[in-house]
């Protein structure tokens, strides 16, 4: 009777957890193949035997008590760490090469970093199943905290409490121009010269632009942005045209570029690309190996930490 209690007990944990999660009893019902009164019915006997209301109804959705998030902060490891015991339990024979692997991040970051080490990975353990979801940094923090990703590859300058990011990459700014432009052809070049010229920028919700829009108000200088694209190809390709230019990292030049290329470090901070974990988040033998490759990667380049 006891062990079909603990039976019982972990359901329930696990249709609360995913409750908290999503924010929603029904989106919990659709993850874990449940009707929605099942859910209800897990949640209220967990209210029940710890005598106390988990979650509070505000129209359409549901938000934590107090006593809620105290239980999800100790429940949702406990299952997270059930949940993938069998990847766990290969891990520990020697055998990480099985289960699933979620990775969430931009498409500078799957174009640019991430080919190499998805090349190895997929090489090391064929059997994992692989899935990259090409994602704003906005909706990879949110697929993160619905635990639909494992961690989030990418840039991060204010990280939420709720998540941790670890820098892995740095990487230096530069100012791209076309071959034929006035700016290419001086030794020199201040954040002064650049204003006078039209900048060709990523949409204005992305970092890149609040990062420019910053440096150039802390030196009281206005700016024209000529053109917003999206993708780092694309600007690159319209400052090959002669169309504007731009401020980018490293990150996205391999040389072959008909650019004229010039280092602002002077101006502008070095970008770091990293890991970006759900706190208190249970890491999986696949996640914690490809994590392990892009380490490996950094120390064999460096000899030191980021």
């Amino acid at each position: 009777m006891k062990q079909r209690s603990r039976a019982n007990r972990l359901t329930q944990l696990r249709g609360f957890c995913a409750t908290a999660q999503l924010g929603s009893i029904s989106a919990a019902a659709d993850k874990l193949e449940l009707s929605q009164p099942s859910v209800s019915m897990q949640i209220q006997a967990l209210e029940k035997e710890f005598g106390t209301l988990l979650f509070e109804r505000r129209g359409p959705r549901i938000q934590l008590t107090p006593e809620g998030e105290n239980l999800l902060e100790i429940a949702l490891p406990m299952v997270e760490s059930l949940d993938t015991l069998p990847e766990t339990f290969a891990a520990r024979c020697g055998n990480p090469a099985h289960g699933d692997l979620d990775i969430a991040a931009g498409e500078s970051t799957l174009l640019y970093l991430l080919p190499t080490f998805v090349e190895r990975f997929a090489h090391e353990y064929p059997a994992v199943q692989f899935r990259l979801h090409n994602v704003t940094g906005r909706d990879g923090l949110n697929m993160l905290r619905a635990d639909e990703v494992d961690f989030a590859v990418g840039s991060m300058v204010d990280v939420p409490d709720d998540l941790s990011y670890r820098p892995i990459f740095h990487y230096e700014p530069m100012l791209i121009t076309a071959p034929a432009h006035p700016l290419a052809k001086r030794k020199t070049v201040s954040l002064e010269d650049i204003s006078r010229y039209g900048l060709i920028l990523p949409p204005r919700h992305l970092s890149t632009w609040r990062m420019v829009k910053s440096v150039f108000e802390q030196h009281e200088l206005a700016y024209d942005v000529k053109l917003e694209a999206g993708g780092w190809e694309v600007i690159k390709k319209y400052v090959e045209m002669n169309l504007g230019i731009s401020i980018v990292t490293d990150i996205c030049l391999d040389g072959g570029e008909s650019l004229h290329v010039r280092p602002m470090g002077a101006y502008f901070k070095r970008r770091s690309y990293g890991v970006v974990t759900r706190r208190g988040k249970f890491l999986s033998p696949q996640a914690k190996a490809f994590i392990r490759l892009m380490d490996e990667r950094f120390f064999s380049r460096s000899g030191n930490p980021a």
